[in-house]
């Protein structure tokens, strides 16, 4: 856990609906993204790039909601990494960029977070029925529209410990100029029954990326998401643990 100040939460919110699709990368794409106190978490020896759509609700910064920043959108590109020679506690994400429908957002988080966000026009369209669960986002850049869907079928469940879905949604940290943990409890997911992405990679992420994010994904999932608090930064020199 956090120590010090750090174990202060900075923000409380609900992460909802959280729909991603998991690419193969060669790994020297993502090395100049690396800080220099982490190493790649690999899945079965594969490095993944992980595009995430969810909701942010009831966004509370030091306990106080911030008008008209309460809820939005985000879409991020991550990958994953572990500290170097550390626990596997520290098993955290590097954001290689975020989406937010808003400018207070993206300023509070780079600034005091060092991250990489931007800001644009977004959607979601979220459909649950008795057995049919969807999550579309779309945001605009450059001119262009940007989407991604998940669907699924029946009810969530508890993934097992050494599944896809756990090594995806449990990494605890977030790893950039500085490092900060996230804590939720873990997460329930429904089975995918299928999924689509239309994502200009290279105009979005940089070069590279659009050849990554135009094959098919290795996996696909969705979750329910929960309740989430992000605590305050440490600096990356600290480490994760």
């Amino acid at each position: 856990m956090p120590s010090g100040a750090a174990r202060r939460p900075f923000l409380t919110a609900e992460w909802r609906d959280l729909a991603v699709l998991n690419f193969e990368v060669d790994p020297a794409l993502l090395r100049p993204f690396l800080p220099p106190s982490a190493q790649l978490d690999l899945w079965r020896g594969t490095a993944l790039v992980s595009l995430v759509g969810f909701r942010f609700l009831d966004v509370r910064v030091l306990g106080a909601a911030i008008p008209f920043h309460r809820d939005f959108d985000e879409v991020n590109l991550r990958f994953y990494v572990r500290p170097i020679g550390g626990s596997p506690e520290g098993r955290g994400v590097v954001f290689i960029r975020e989406f937010v429908p808003r400018r207070g957002v993206s300023l509070i988080a780079n600034t005091i977070y060092g991250e990489n966000y931007a800001t644009a026009v977004m959607r979601h369209d979220i459909r649950s029925g008795a057995t049919h669960t969807s999550a579309t986002y779309s945001w605009r850049w450059r001119g262009h529209e940007n989407v991604f869907a998940v669907e699924a079928r029946g009810e969530p469940t508890l993934p097992p410990g050494d599944s896809a879905e756990a090594f995806i949604f449990e990494h605890y940290w977030g790893y950039g100029r500085s490092t900060y943990r996230v804590d939720h409890p873990q997460w329930r997911t429904y089975p995918v029954t299928n999924s689509r992405c239309q994502v200009d990679g290279d105009d979005v992420y940089g070069a590279g990326f659009g050849e990554a994010l135009a094959r098919p994904p290795v996996s696909a999932m969705l979750a329910e998401g929960s309740a989430v608090t992000v605590y305050r930064r440490q600096r990356a020199d600290q480490g994760a643990i």
